[in-house]
């Protein structure tokens, strides 16, 4: 323990933000780092507890308390040597994931948690400022190949452990550039593009090869990718979305959140400018749209939900260490825009061909009369139903679970001998932290099959 008094002399302190003024004019980081006597305080706050939910709460099994210890005793190179013995990415999930291990802090139980993600990504970043993170390429090759397809957190994760393991790795992509979800999901203010390409370029010191522009299922057919390698693993991502099945989404002005992000994430028009947007959906993704569309210049952003707002502290059927379904303000929220709950929508009309206005319900209200609100762009961020799995099964035969996704019949290992699957194509769209733990894991048991 760093400080035994520590949680009780600090308070929680979040890190500091760009001013909303200034950070929607351009698509930067928004959050600024922690100086080094606000990290010494806040890894203070660790109580080191007998038993520390928050390895319960992260997917990864992250040494917290061991980290948190480091930092407050100013040992930040041991503080990051015990941060990667579990965290494969550190930079990704210091700026992306939203910290299930803070909810099951023991702090959280009466007062405001560990800021443990935020010290995640303060280790990272000094550990690459002081020259630790430097590429580790294996000592001996087990003249063993594997294909991965997919380059997302899953992916890239399963690659990297394999590498190390000494089996050469190929990484197929079927984009222009390797990322994936980090890449084109997920805007520069939450994660700027360099940060990808830094670790990138780690992972191809090390040895791993990077093929992009490869669409596996056409060329190569999945046959050929696994007759030409000694395993094959599936990481291709939760891409088929949720749509709405309403009269009158043909209309030009409905498109899906991922097609709204990926055209900004390549440097498309700003197609939210001086338009009135309404953006389906209140998780995650559709925050990351209403950002997207404060940045473009939209005229007004609404953010509409089917469910009615969550409570402001746990209800009585969520107790700790289970992760608070509270309501939440995100920092896109923050910036503006209108948030509305319960909201059902019935309809969109519109004219010549175009989407005017979307036609809902307050599924609240015991008259249920219908509404109309004015929209000239409508982005669907209601999630994903599942991986697109069309050619896998004609060509392989892999089975899937009744969700659609490619069922792991054994520990990550599908129906076909050679064949792993592992993040969101197994179960369904997930959490970034979730999907490198699942490349973690699954790489130790593609590893263990090649060395029978």
């Amino acid at each position: 323990m760093g400080k035994p008094t520590g949680f009780m002399e600090w308070d929680r302190e979040l890190p500091h933000k760009r001013e909303v003024a200034e950070r929607v004019r351009d698509s930067k980081e928004f959050t600024l780092p922690l100086l080094p006597e606000e990290a010494t305080r806040q890894a203070g706050r660790c109580m080191d507890c007998g038993v520390p939910f928050c390895h319960r709460g992260c997917p990864l099994g992250n040494l917290i308390p061991d980290f948190n210890e480091h930092v407050f005793a100013g040992r930040w190179r041991e503080a990051w040597d015990v941060l990667t013995s579990t965290n494969e990415f550190p930079e990704f999930t210091g700026r992306l994931c939203p910290a299930p291990c803070e909810g099951a802090c023991v702090l959280a139980i009466d007062q405001g948690p560990v800021t443990i993600e935020q010290l995640e990504k303060e280790i990272v970043e000094r550990a690459f400022v002081e020259g630790w993170v430097v590429p580790r390429p294996p000592l001996i090759r087990s003249g063993k190949s594997v294909a991965v397809v997919g380059s997302g957190p899953a992916g890239l994760a399963a690659a990297a452990r394999l590498n190390r393991l000494g089996h050469q790795v190929t990484v197929l992509e079927r984009a222009d550039a390797a990322g994936g979800l980090l890449r084109y999901g997920i805007p520069d203010f939450k994660l700027e593009k360099w940060v990808i390409e830094r670790r990138l370029k780690l992972l191809e010191a090390e040895g791993v090869v990077f093929k992009t522009g490869v669409d596996v299922g056409r060329a190569p057919t999945w046959n050929e990718l696994r007759a030409s390698h000694d395993a094959v693993v599936v990481a291709i991502g939760a891409q088929r979305p949720r749509a709405l099945e309403v009269p009158g989404v043909e209309l030009s002005g409905v498109m899906q959140a991922m097609d709204y992000l990926e055209a900004w994430n390549r440097g498309g028009p700003p197609l939210a400018r001086g338009k009135r947007v309404v953006i389906l959906g209140g998780g995650d993704t559709g925050s990351d749209c209403l950002g997207t569309a404060h940045r473009q210049g939209a005229a007004s952003v609404m953010q509409v939900e089917l469910m009615g707002a969550p409570p402001s502290t746990r209800a009585a059927g969520n107790p700790w260490p289970q992760w608070p379904l509270v309501f939440r303000t995100s920092s896109s929220q923050e910036e503006g825009g209108q948030r509305l709950f319960a909201r059902r929508t019935t309809r969109l009309s519109g004219e010549g061909g175009a989407l005017r206005a979307l036609h809902w319900v307050d599924v609240q209200s015991p008259g249920r009369e219908e509404a109309v609100v004015p929209v000239d762009l409508l982005i669907q961020a209601m999630g994903f139903v599942g991986p697109q799995t069309t050619s896998l099964v004609e060509q392989l035969g892999v089975s899937l679970d009744a969700r659609g996704n490619v069922n792991a019949v054994g520990k990550f290992e599908t129906s076909v001998p050679g064949v792993f699957v592992g993040g969101d194509a197994s179960r369904g769209a997930a959490l970034i932290v979730t999907a490198i733990a699942d490349g973690r894991d699954l790489a130790a048991v593609v590893d263990e099959r090649l060395r029978r």
